[in-house]
């Protein structure tokens, strides 16, 4: 069987500024997807409520800055609902999916119960078996209830996935009753990014390695679906200096913050080159040549702690 054309894409949330960890797992995507001749796709994961109209611009920017480019018009999940909505109803229509009331305390709750499900953090299945008049009944309280799907059509609790990581190798996770429809009726996470890579063509998802444990869930519902996953390569995560993700709070973590301190994006680009072992560019016309001799082989396995120098002192004042 010929190997597919490699199709990868980059998919932030316009919720704020890239950081540098994301910048880096951009620069990761764009490397696997050129060394290997193939595409990169952009989407916008824009389904959060916490989505910012001036961070499509500002996002699409900070990428092109520091040298990188990707292929055809960025698209929006918000633009795509109609997708989403069409597998949901399939699922329904095979009976692979129930409603859900529960509360997130309610959910916290039964899964740290002595009698919850023995696999941590899994869905116990607390809907799963009320009848149409309970249903009626949380209802007229005013619950809305999320979707689920029904990981086990035969059973009645979670089951087990192994997925093979191009980075991590060999992965086993948890497949759980997870939501596929928000309870305000918006599709979530796991349900669109699956039907977007199938729609997209993607055959491989660079990401954070703390995407991990969702991709089980992501590889059975695309069995469900009838769809083709993509393969993975899931990088470490980029830190602070105290060891926690990389956040505003650890000081000049922006493309635009290092501008503020007389950095170019070209030293922003080495810097990110250099956490991941990879030799200096003079200008952003030689990534190309880098991503020629890129080798995944050779990436470091362990987070990067980054220790950004502390935004400058416009107060006049001591610190």
């Amino acid at each position: 069987m010929s190997k597919r054309p490699t199709v990868g894409r980059w998919a932030p949330s316009p919720t704020g500024d890239l950081h540098l960890g994301n910048l880096r797992t951009a620069l990761l995507a764009w490397l696997f997807a050129r060394s290997d001749g193939g595409r990169l796709l952009w989407r916008f994961e824009d389904l959060d409520g916490a989505v910012r109209p001036q961070f499509y611009d500002s996002q699409l920017r900070d990428v092109a800055a520091i040298g990188l480019d990707w292929d055809g018009a960025p698209v929006r999940q918000s633009d795509r609902l109609d997708l989403y909505r069409d597998a949901i109803a399939d699922l329904r229509r095979r009976e692979f999916t129930y409603e859900c009331f529960c509360t997130r305390r309610e959910i916290a709750e039964a899964v740290a119960a002595p009698h919850g499900s023995s696999l941590e953090g899994a869905y116990p299945g607390t809907c799963l078996g009320l009848t149409r008049a309970e249903r009626d009944q949380r209802r007229g309280d005013g619950r809305s209830p999320a979707l689920r799907l029904r990981a086990d059509l035969h059973g009645t609790g979670p089951i087990e996935l192994t997925v093979v990581d191009r980075q991590l190798g060999n992965y086993t996770g948890t497949v759980d009753d997870f939501v596929i429809q928000r309870g305000d009726g918006t599709p979530a996470y796991n349900l669109a990014v699956v039907v977007d890579d199938a729609a997209q063509g993607i055959t491989e998802v660079v990401r954070g390695d703390d995407l991990l444990p969702s991709t089980p869930r992501q590889v059975h519902l695309a069995g469900l679906l009838g769809l083709e996953p993509p393969s993975h390569a899931h990088v470490p995560l980029v830190l602070g200096p105290q060891g926690h993700r990389l956040a505003k709070r650890d000081g000049a973590v922006t493309l635009a913050d290092r501008l503020a301190l007389s950095e170019t994006p070209l030293d922003v680009v080495n810097l990110l080159l250099a956490s991941l072992r990879i030799e200096a560019v003079s200008s952003a016309a030689d990534l190309p040549a880098v991503a020629e001799a890129f080798d995944p082989v050779a990436l470091p396995r362990e987070p990067w702690i980054c220790t950004p120098p502390a935004r400058p002192n416009l107060s006049g004042t001591a610190d």
